[in-house]
């Protein structure tokens, strides 16, 4: 799978929250994970919540030709966590 982003968005990300873009596969690499459509674009973005080394972070993303186009790596709102957690059990 093929992944692609705005490198300076990554580096912010990097720098501030300590997150990489580059860790994008592992939401693909067969985990459970929690997958909804984001409705905050007029575009088709993704919400990916999956348990990484214990701590629930969810990767926004959208395709971009065959590739997948990182938009946002973050730590999982309590919502989404709650959520992942039901559909998991």
């Amino acid at each position: 799978m093929e992944f692609e982003w705005d490198e300076n968005k990554r580096l912010r990300t990097l720098e501030e929250r300590g997150l990489d873009f580059r860790s994008a596969d592992m939401f693909f690499d067969g985990r459970p994970v929690l997958q909804l459509p984001s409705l905050r674009s007029a575009e088709d973005r993704w919400k990916t919540t999956a348990i990484i080394e214990g701590v629930y972070y969810t990767l926004v993303w959208m395709w971009r030709g065959a590739a997948v186009r990182v938009i946002s790596l973050r730590r999982a709102h309590e919502d989404e966590a709650r959520a992942h957690r039901a559909l998991h059990k």
